[in-house]
């Protein structure tokens, strides 16, 4: 933390003595100097200047978190148990799933179940369509469907010896049974829940890096944990020794809560009165707007709807109802997120503590998987453990944002920053917003308007997946890129909210707070000036180097500390030029968006064990990179100017590296060859066919409920541009 404090102070006094010795001499100097010097003068400060803000906001909230971590004490088990033994609240893991390989939510199914809590519920949030015609994806998403049930089934075994234990303890303490038989009781029923987490494991199939983390980390970690106590009591018989009954009774309430879960599946877009729209936020909102009620289920048509059951009303046998619980929790996450054994335990407890009473959010940013195959998702799994770090950081200075790939966060909040819309005249509840498609960032500043805050807890307990190829880490990154400007505004008008509440805001959550918005818009068009712009040689100073370096001594050492390499800072640098077209793209859809008000679809990031191919010019362009840095390092060099030598020379090595290490030359010929023909391509037009004449409407061939339901669909037709006469008239 002293060098910490150090790096800070250096970069800002280099800062400073670069603008001072250099620009302001500079300009001094020269009074006669033209307005093409005075303009370059003005345009490299102005970046010099961003690109340090950046840096010595990485250094702040670095501190921060070191700050965090040094006072960061974990809550003994002992108090865990004494806190949830007749716990009654619930939480609902709501986990969003799109075309995901069944395999990949299989794992964080698991993952969930196997939390330890008293009242978990689990739905799977299926949002592919629920009528596929293709009989490969109906298999596949039958498989997906098929899957909580079958870990119901698969964890019945489990609970069921968990609760004869409890039944038996229980029975042995009403008789009056010595301490030494009830530990007895205890022993054998951790050692059968060990024993069967291990059979699992040994059962488990492991075909890559994801896997053995999973076998490793969840299941084996649980059963390690539970093998530990097993130690621990075991130790007390030798000893001729006991805990009390009342903590005996802890240890088999521990096992219930472990093995009992309930898992659902839920599929939004099989009812026409819930939003359709094709994200993530809109799929939990959905499920959000139905729970605490019951819901009939209601055939209007060719359509189902979702209507409030009454409580007073009385239905036939055969009606299908919903009837969804209500939750004080709920628990988002990812389809290919992993949660560690007391995920939940750890951040409810933590959410309950008086201190905490109005923390909305709370999540463990996550870490990448160990062990990646390929060197792209190795460094995009560094950069993402780096991310956890400035995470925590963030939260010293009230400046979380959350992180969708994992959070828990109470109902109440949400229900505070709902809004209501219309939407072909059915109501829609909006809890978390879709107008960008980084729906959690957008969230977090809605929370905070609201009187919310958001926290990070201060340990690596959630793991996701990080891209495995350049293709798909170019869907990833593009849409994270996009959005920041556009919430910027709103965080403005938080501030002012909260002004008028007369509530403390600190200098450094709001440079945090705007720095992680906008920062990947000022750094990449910085980054473009400084590659693409003739400067004058003059504006150079090695005060330039002297501001970066703590930044860069400092990443270094996190990447270390994080299990990675020091080196990994040149790899990074080198990542973020081939990145550089992906991330203007992004900020240039942002802008799109703010001038025409139409929202940017929702791509998700593929998640498939072959390469997905990458747009050709995300391909082309680090190419031109390297050529261009090649050209100016020459003419820099005939010019002498060997400050802008050395740094093109920097940026063309980096950049071929990064081309061959994360793209690979091979693959970027397949890409941009397939960019050509992509291009080039027109499908051809499908030749006309004998027009066939509709069925002529009659009472016996139409479909009666349809049309008295929908009307006449000749306006939505029109609006459309379909042309569906069979639907319009009623026809069967």
């Amino acid at each position: 933390m002293a060098w910490g404090r150090i790096a800070i102070v250096t970069t800002i006094l280099a800062w400073v003595g670069y603008v001072i010795s250099t620009i302001m001499r500079q300009l001094a100097d020269n009074p006669d100097a033209g307005f093409r010097f005075r303009f370059e003068a003005a345009m490299y400060l102005a970046v010099v200047t961003l690109l340090t803000f950046s840096a010595l906001m990485y250094l702040i909230a670095r501190q921060g978190a070191l700050l965090r971590f040094s006072q960061h004490r974990r809550v003994p088990r002992g108090e865990l148990d004494r806190h949830f033994r007749s716990y009654d609240k619930s939480i609902t893991t709501l986990v969003p799933s799109y075309a995901e390989e069944p395999s990949v939510v299989r794992k964080t199914l698991w993952s969930v179940a196997l939390q330890e809590f008293t009242n978990l519920h689990v739905v799977l949030l299926v949002d592919d369509n629920p009528y596929p015609q293709d009989p490969e994806v109906l298999a596949k998403l039958q498989e997906t469907r098929d899957l909580a049930s079958n870990i119901q089934r698969d964890l019945e075994p489990a609970l069921n010896a968990a609760q004869a234990s409890h039944t038996l303890f229980s029975q042995q303490r009403e008789a009056g049974a010595s301490s030494p038989q009830m530990l007895a009781t205890t022993i054998v029923a951790y050692e059968a829940a060990a024993t069967w987490l291990e059979d699992m494991a040994a059962n488990e199939k492991v075909e890559d890096h994801v896997d053995e983390f999973f076998v490793d980390s969840v299941i084996m970690g649980l059963a390690r944990e539970l093998r530990l106590t097993l130690l621990a009591l075991k130790a007390a018989a030798a000893q001729n020794d006991s805990p009390d009954s009342y903590r005996l009774e802890e240890f088999h309430l521990r096992l219930v809560r472990i093995f009992s879960v309930q898992m659902h599946t839920f599929e939004r877009k099989k009812y026409a009165n819930l939003s359709q729209e094709v994200n993530k936020a809109m799929n939990l909102n959905a499920y959000i707007s139905l729970m605490g009620q019951k819901w009939l289920v209601e055939q209007r048509g060719d359509i189902e709807v979702l209507r409030a059951l009454d409580p007073a009303q009385k239905t036939a046998e055969a009606v299908k109802i919903l009837d969804i619980p209500d939750s004080e929790y709920l628990l988002t996450l990812d389809a290919d997120s992993l949660l560690l054994r007391d995920y939940c335990l750890r951040l409810v407890y933590f959410l309950e503590s008086e201190e905490n009473s109005r923390v909305a959010v709370t999540q463990t940013p996550y870490s990448s998987f160990r062990g990646a195959p390929t060197r792209i998702e190795r460094l995009a799994g560094a950069t993402t453990d780096i991310q956890h770090i400035l995470h925590q950081g963030k939260t010293h200075y009230n400046a979380t944002f959350w992180v969708g790939a994992n959070a828990v966060i109470r109902k109440q909040a949400l229900l505070d920053i709902s809004q209501t819309a219309t939407v072909g005249g059915y109501e829609i509840q909006t809890y978390i917003q879709d107008r960008t498609v980084i729906e959690d960032t957008e969230s977090s500043i809605d929370l905070g308007t609201f009187g919310w805050t958001l926290s990070n807890y201060p340990e690596r307990l959630s793991y996701s997946a990080t891209p495995p190829d350049f293709g798909s880490l170019v869907v990833q990154r593009r849409r994270w890129a996009n959005g920041g400007l556009l919430i910027l505004p709103k965080f403005g008008r938080q501030i002012n909210e909260r002004k008028r509440r007369n509530e403390r805001i600190g200098l450094r959550e709001v440079l945090l707070r705007v720095n992680y918005m906008s920062s990947i818009a000022w750094a990449s068009v910085g980054l473009i000036f400084l590659l693409a712009y003739p400067y004058d040689g003059r504006l150079l100073s090695p005060l330039i180097f002297a501001a970066a370096l703590p930044y860069f001594i400092a990443m270094g050492s996190d990447l270390r500390d994080s299990g990675h390499r020091f080196s990994d800072i040149f790899r990074i640098y080198g990542f973020n030029l081939i990145l550089l077209p992906v991330n203007m793209a992004g900020v240039l859809k942002s802008m799109e968006q703010a001038f025409t008000g139409d929202k940017i679809p929702f791509v998700r990031t593929p998640k498939v064990r072959n390469r997905t191919a990458s747009p050709g010019l995300y391909v082309v362009i680090p190419y031109l990179i390297v050529i261009f840095s090649l050209f100016t390092m020459w003419r820099d060099f005939q010019d002498s100017n060997w400050g802008n030598v050395a740094f093109a020379a920097l940026n063309s090595v980096l950049a071929l590296y990064a081309i061959r290490a994360y793209i690979g030359f091979k693959n970027s010929i397949v890409d941009m060859a397939l960019g050509v023909v992509n291009w080039l391509f027109i499908a051809p037009k499908k030749a006309k066919t004998a027009k066939v004449p509709y069925p002529v409407a009659t009472p016996e061939n139409t479909d009666w409920s349809t049309l008295l339901y929908q009307g006449d669909r000749r306006l939505d037709r029109d609006l459309r541009g379909k042309d569906d006469r069979r639907k319009r008239i009623g026809v069967k």
